[in-house]
């Protein structure tokens, strides 16, 4: 018998793991909507030529390309971001500015899957358009923050790394270093705590500079930089600068940064950036070929670090633990003590659910008893028993051990009345 496996670098999602995506994802909606950020959505699938404009021909290493039946050049999207531009400067003139928008939802990299990396992850994308002031650039920041927090990652967990590629602009000039060797520059610094410091050297000197004086400049790059006046006023303002840690070897690597930089990162556990993102003002222009320059600035959150790091919070544990006790099981369980009373207790399953009660029980005829062990497992605060009574129906509070009996056509209302209360409190109020 053939055996299948999940395709290398992709995931399956159980009810556990699918709780926990969802989690995640009504807290993302959540902080972003409290920020005034509107939701959209973008293909899963895009031309190639989409990430070629953006990108370059070498992104399609990383892609996973094919050709559909129209023989179209396609891709399952990288990021959303190419698309965002696609689509905000398409109906740029139907929206009022500054756009703030936010996504949440899969992409795809064939790239070797590692601890933080997999093939498919899933993103929360935050971008406000049209507004070129350093105030765009704190409210992202402010909103990455705010959405650690969310999650009880606490201040002494992880911290905002923040620079601005103008100030290697500004040294590569001062150091009359060609224009054309800055994206290589970047590539250089974006690597320089990862890679061998000889391997460094000899690709700086390759374009006339010295590890010795790039690592000077970046040390020297602090918090009272005129590049971080605004943002750090900002943010102080806010009470959000103790966040903040100047990095000027954060300089994102890819080339249509163009401004402002950041990267969320934990700080106990060694794990990739959870976060990162910055200002790409020169994007919406290319991707409309210059018919609408409009300024622009966003961030990225993958699930997948975000995943590891929440599983290493114990702060986070306890917020996490709530909502899955929440999401899991019922309400109510109805218990069929008597089948000659199926029919009534089918009607009532109908009129609960119908009112918003979450209610589950036994398809088949089974003992009273294993009923009630279902009721136990689904975690349900009621059990609603139709026996010989009816039609009167007992209900039981599964963690007071109360019970009463109540008239059938009260049932819902009863129901409904003693979910307002604690658990521990009373059947009829």
């Amino acid at each position: 018998m053939a055996s299948f496996r999940t395709v290398k670098g992709f995931r399956d999602f159980f009810p556990e793991e699918c709780a926990m995506r969802n989690y995640i994802f009504e807290t993302w909606r959540s902080v972003a909507r409290r920020y005034g950020f509107v939701e959209y959505e973008a293909p899963v699938v895009e031309s190639t030529d989409l990430y070629r404009k953006k990108s370059g021909d070498e992104i399609t290493s990383q892609l996973f390309c094919f050709h559909d039946k129209a023989d179209r050049e396609v891709s399952l999207r990288p990021e959303v971001t190419p698309s965002l531009a696609r689509m905000a400067t398409t109906r740029h003139r139907d929206f009022k500015k500054p756009l703030k928008w936010f996504q949440i939802g899969s992409c795809f990299r064939y790239e070797e899957p590692q601890e933080g990396r997999t093939r498919e992850f899933i993103q929360f994308n935050a971008d406000i358009l049209g507004d070129a002031s350093s105030g765009t650039d704190a409210e992202l920041i402010a909103l990455s923050i705010d959405v650690m927090l969310a999650f009880g990652i606490k201040a002494e967990d992880f911290a905002i790394r923040l620079s601005n590629r103008q100030i290697w602009t500004q040294y590569l000039e001062e150091r009359q270093v060609p224009a054309e060797h800055s994206a290589t520059f970047l590539q250089i610094v974006d690597k320089i705590e990862r890679a061998k410091p000889d391997e460094t050297a000899c690709k700086l000197a390759n374009i006339g500079l010295s590890l010795e004086d790039v690592r000077a400049f970046m040390a020297a790059a602090d918090e009272n930089h005129p590049a971080f006046a605004a943002l750090r006023a900002d943010l102080t303002a806010r009470g959000l600068w103790q966040y903040v840690r100047i990095d000027a070897s954060i300089v994102r690597g890819l080339a249509y940064y163009t401004g402002t930089v950041f990267e969320v990162f934990d700080l106990k556990h060694g794990l990739r950036a959870v976060a990162g993102g910055g200002r790409y003002d020169k994007l919406c222009a290319l991707m409309s070929d210059g018919s609408v320059d409009m300024p622009a600035a966003g961030f990225a959150m993958g699930d997948v670090v975000l995943g590891i790091l929440l599983s290493k919070t114990p702060s986070a544990q306890f917020a996490i633990t709530e909502y899955l006790n929440a999401q899991q099981g019922v309400d109510a369980y109805v218990v069929v003590a008597d089948e000659a009373q199926r029919c009534h207790a089918l009607a009532a399953v109908q009129a609960l659910r119908g009112a918003g009660v979450r209610v589950d029980f036994s398809m088949a005829a089974q003992k009273v008893g294993k009923q009630f062990q279902a009721a136990e497992n689904q975690k349900a605060r009621f059990a609603l028993v139709f026996g010989a009574e009816f039609p009167e129906v007992q209900v039981k509070n599964l963690i007071s051990r109360e019970q009463t009996l109540v008239q059938n056509e009260a049932l819902v209302a009863t129901v409904l009345e003693a979910l307002k209360h604690p658990a521990i409190g009373p059947l009829i109020a």
